[in-house]
């Protein structure tokens, strides 16, 4: 679309430039003229000129065809918008200011229009070759082929029983009531019997006049139809390239490519007379090309010749620049004309063919899938009503298993780290209290103190009392582990443990020492607790690890799904811009240059369509500033005026420099 709207701004400029010249000077002597006050008739015209003007945004460059016919309707006799504005006491004879209003206003409607009929007819071409890239890739592969046969396998099922019925029918099979006598004495039965006897008949001899057929494998005959129908699209692709070509180069867009174009040495007069010609030609040349473009009895090589015909019998192609005798309401009667059934023809035409040729509907490539869903549907319905709880507690299950998992091992944990590197005490690991060692170690110096000072013996030696120094010595001991007084004690009542226990110590030295080992214990574990909280920090990112592990698999996992999906379209794409790009060389090495060393016009609306395609598929692919610096090197490309030498060092230079998107 963006090469067909440069194509109507620039023509629709030079208009402005060149034939609104003497306007004003016109209008200000007719404003004079009418004390300054402009007729209501010119208001209408101006008002109408506006709204023909292309706008800067795309959407708004090629304005529909409901509003270009509403515009047109100004030049009418009694126009919808002009009765409602203009006084009865108005006069009807058209000054010569209104009559270059009424010319400059079909000018910018055969722009429009021109810009309409170029885009569709680059937009019929584009989709016809997405139809030949689904044939290439029907063929290209063994199983899209047999998965293409199974998809139209009932058409071909219905084409053939319709094939018999009609041979059934034309051989009396219709059995209609013939009289009352022989409904009389005919059974439904027997008719009903001679009714397939006649579809076996003609079963059998379409049979026997299709045994070729039948030599050949299905896979083969299915191949040989995608042939056709993808020849066929050729075809029709070739002739509407052929149309835009001659569109170009006769059209309002080659006015101005050779020689000065519209613009001329002489007088004013003779620039007014040329636009107004070339206006009227162009109207001409556009019924002539819509009316042959589907005009499948014309032979591709003579569609040149046919429309020259067409044109040659056309008072508006014939028209001079001299002569001007032609009124502007007749060219705008034909842009109408053409608008509603030139146009609409067209687009009737096309659909037809494509439909005929073309790919496959959607029903009818999916009619497999739609059928077995339809067909199950009952029994997915009747699982889904009769396990609607089962599967409900499956669905809250799975959410609160995802919610846990991330609550409990992803942000607790994380949560926990970020409180260890803040040193938060309520964070900390502890395997034992903290005040627990030093109580049971203070018990512990007490209990054997007091079994000292109750056995000195055992402590010192002799039987009298402990003096504090000893005592302090022995507290020093037990604080170093050293349980002396308690261990002889042991030793002497386990000769006679019996008796040790009745009447000496042994129980106590064995509670004594129960409490040493639950001291040591609490010694051993302190040591641990304090490796713990020395490798807080560690535990911390451990407890955290598993987590960020399945939460990250999971996430890449999803990211590759997604976008070897993605890949997969990219390098549909990018394989499909490769191609444009040969084709587009193929053109351009093939073609013969005119004397101008221009391209042929078939060739000229081919490399169009080539490069359009190319565009749509680049825009999807590349990069923004990539894809605007593309979007100049296409436009150069497409400019037939720079010559075919010129064309294919462009062509050369996308090859290398894009090369990282075209492969």
């Amino acid at each position: 679309m963006s090469f067909v709207l440069d194509q109507v701004r620039r023509i629709d400029t030079q208009l402005d430039r060149l034939q609104l010249a003497d306007l004003p000077a016109q209008s200000a002597s007719i404003n004079a003229e009418r004390n300054v006050i402009p007729p209501k008739r010119v208001v209408a015209l101006q008002t109408a000129i506006r709204g023909l003007s292309p706008g800067s945004s795309d959407s708004k460059g090629l304005l529909k065809v409901g509003q270009i016919q509403l515009l047109l309707s100004t030049l009418s006799d009694k126009p919808k918008v002009t009765a409602r504005i203009e006084d009865e006491g108005e006069a009807e004879s058209k000054d010569e200011f209104e009559r270059e209003l009424e010319w400059l206003l079909v000018s910018k409607a055969t722009t429009q229009i021109y810009g309409h009929v170029l885009s569709s007819i680059l937009d019929q071409a584009v989709r016809l070759s997405d139809d030949i890239w689904y044939w290439d890739e029907v063929l290209g592969s063994q199983r899209y082929t047999a998965l293409y046969s199974i998809q139209t396998s009932p058409l071909r099922l219905y084409d053939w029983s319709s094939k018999v019925w009609e041979d059934v029918k034309a051989r009396g099979g219709d059995f209609s009531i013939r009289g009352v006598r022989q409904d009389a004495s005919d059974t439904v039965t027997e008719r009903w019997k001679q009714f397939y006897g006649l579809v076996r008949q003609v079963v059998r001899e379409k049979s026997v006049k299709e045994v070729h057929k039948q030599m050949i494998s299905p896979v083969t005959r299915i191949r040989a139809e995608v042939r056709r129908k993808q020849a066929a699209l050729k075809k029709v692709r070739t002739r509407n390239a052929n149309a835009l070509g001659v569109l170009l180069g006769e059209g309002l867009a080659n006015e101005s490519v050779h020689g000065e174009g519209l613009a001329s040495p002489h007088a004013e007069q003779d620039v007014q007379h040329k636009w107004k010609a070339s206006v009227a030609r162009n109207v001409a040349l556009m019924e002539a090309v819509l009316a042959k473009i589907n005009d499948l009895g014309t032979p591709l090589d003579k569609f040149d010749s046919a429309v020259a015909e067409l044109t040659d019998d056309d008072p508006l192609y014939a028209i001079e620049s001299q002569d001007m005798a032609i009124r502007p309401r007749d060219v705008a009667e034909r842009l109408s004309r053409m608008l509603v059934l030139g146009l609409g023809q067209y687009t009737t035409s096309s659909e037809q063919i494509v439909q005929q040729h073309g790919k496959p509907s959607r029903y009818v490539r999916y009619w497999l899938p739609i059928t077995v869903g339809i067909l199950s549907s009952t029994t997915i319905l009747r699982v889904l009503v009769n396990r609607r709880t089962e599967i409900l507690q499956w669905v809250q299950d799975l959410g609160a298993t995802v919610v846990d998992f991330w609550q409990n091992w992803v942000v607790q944990p994380t949560r926990n780290v970020i409180k260890t590197i803040r040193h938060d005490e309520g964070s900390e690991i502890s395997i034992m209290s903290k005040r627990s060692l030093e109580g049971d170690r203070d018990s512990l110096e007490r209990m054997v103190v007091d079994f000292a000072v109750d056995n000195p013996r055992n402590a010192t030696g002799s039987t009298s009392a402990l003096t504090d120094d000893e005592i302090a010595s022995i507290r020093a001991k037990v604080r170093e582990g050293d349980l002396t007084p308690v261990l002889k004690a042991y030793e002497k009542d386990l000769i006679s443990p019996l008796m040790g226990a009745v009447r000496g110590n042994l129980i106590r030295a064995l509670l004594i020492q129960i409490q040493k080992t639950k001291v040591d214990v609490e010694i051993a574990m302190g040591g641990i607790d304090a490796l713990l909280k020395s490798q807080e920090l560690l535990i911390g990112f451990i407890s955290l690890t598993p987590g960020l592990l399945v939460t990250y698999f999971l996430t890449t996992w999803a990211r590759q799904s997604v976008s070897t999906n993605h890949s997969t379209r990219a390098q549909r794409k990018q394989g499909k811009m490769l191609r444009q790009l040969r084709n587009i060389d193929r053109i351009l090495t093939n073609a013969t240059p005119t004397e101008y060393g221009e391209l042929l016009y078939r060739d000229q609306g081919l490399l169009l369509c080539e490069v359009h395609v190319l565009r749509q598929a680049a825009i999807k692919t590349m990069p923004t500033e990539v894809f605007r610096e593309f979007g100049e090197e296409a436009e150069e490309l497409c400019d037939v005026r720079v010559g075919v030498e010129r064309q294919r060092r462009v062509a050369e230079r996308v090859r290398w420099a894009y090369g990282r998107w075209l492969a």
